[in-house]
């Protein structure tokens, strides 16, 4: 009797434990997938960078940006420009943006490009990231240099408002919306967190032209120039630079948040447009904020990703270009790694 009552509770373990196997198995494999997909994708961005240093979106369009976009993704590896294994890589990239680096101050082309304040915004993020990590002394006071002109620039192309156009203030007679502005206040927030003088008075006024910009809804409208509802990808993109600002507990962020909360939530949803965008900035606020709220979302932004990735390791939705996607993506999935001080919590 006591052998029978033995025996079926030595199978009964022996269930329970075959039954968690699966479990820890699913969970192992998925962040291995992550990590396949990651080092896929990268090696991606990397093969295909151009003997000049830059990568392009579609019809060879947006080099300054995407150069910024692909070597913020393969800093988040961990490489720099003097170690790791995209070191020559980022080397180019950052070659290539100091080589587009103008005597006003403005990193871009504004012969070639219709929206280059985006260029410049990204190009600051990338370089006061690799100006924190930067060994070389030369190196180091030749981007101090660059981006102390490019702070100057942003505050001469702000607009009376507070916010930054596809253009300078001048150039646009005065036009600023809000995916533009966001560009500007993380790339002068990188700059402030490197060491680069970044005057206060610029980010106030780019931090209130967000809140007016607020509706009751939490909504961040397109434009100070215009009416109508809130736009997700400028309200995501907008609490991420708040964070960035240190308006961690404004009045203005749980509104914002709910907002996001009911429009990106379901990352199924695509009726806004924008979609990498979108959550590129969203996937910011909530690893910020951690927690189970972070690992919820987590969950199913990687799995969404993961299923999109192509069989050469690249992303290639949206209108803008492979480039813009994949280093989108790439950004997102590596968050978890806290390379950046950007990106940090």
């Amino acid at each position: 009797m006591c052998k029978r009552v033995f025996e079926s509770f030595r199978l009964a373990i022996m269930a329970i434990v075959l039954c968690s196997i699966p479990t820890l198995a699913s969970a192992a494999v998925k962040n291995a997938d992550v990590d396949r997909a990651v080092a896929r994708g990268l090696e991606w961005l990397a093969a295909h960078q151009s003997r000049l240093g830059h990568w392009t979106a579609n019809s060879d369009a947006h080099p300054t940006a995407m150069t910024a976009l692909s070597g913020t993704a393969l800093l988040c590896e961990g490489s720099t420009t003097t170690q790791g294994k995209y070191a020559p890589n980022i080397r180019k990239a950052v070659d290539y943006l100091v080589s587009r680096s103008r005597g006003n101050g403005l990193i871009g082309d504004p012969t070639r490009d219709s929206q280059y304040t985006y260029a410049h915004g990204f190009s600051m993020l990338f370089l006061s990231q690799v100006l924190g990590e930067e060994e070389d002394a030369d190196r180091r006071e030749q981007l101090v240099e660059v981006l102390g002109r490019a702070v100057v620039f942003c505050g001469r192309a702000q607009t009376d408002a507070g916010g930054w156009g596809y253009v300078s203030a001048k150039d646009g007679n005065g036009f600023d919306e809000g995916s533009t502005t966001i560009t500007q206040m993380q790339g002068l927030r990188g700059c402030r967190n490197a060491g680069i003088p970044v005057p206060k008075e610029i980010i106030d006024k780019a931090v209130n032209y967000i809140k007016k910009g607020t509706g009751s809804d939490g909504g961040v409208r397109y434009s100070s120039k215009s009416g109508g509802g809130g736009r997700p990808p400028i309200t995501a993109a907008a609490i991420a630079c708040l964070f960035n600002a240190g308006d961690y507990d404004d009045e203005c962020v749980p509104k914002m948040m709910n907002y996001c909360k009911k429009e990106l939530d379901n990352i199924s949803n695509q009726g806004f447009g924008h979609w990498h965008y979108a959550h590129y900035y969203y996937s910011q606020v909530l690893y910020r904020e951690g927690g189970k709220t972070w690992e919820e979302y987590r969950d199913k932004i990687f799995a969404r990703i993961l299923s999109e990735a192509g069989s050469d390791g690249s992303w290639n939705q949206g209108y803008i270009g492979t480039v813009y996607t994949t280093a989108m993506n790439l950004t997102i999935l590596q968050l978890p790694q806290g390379a950046l001080p950007i990106y940090q919590r």
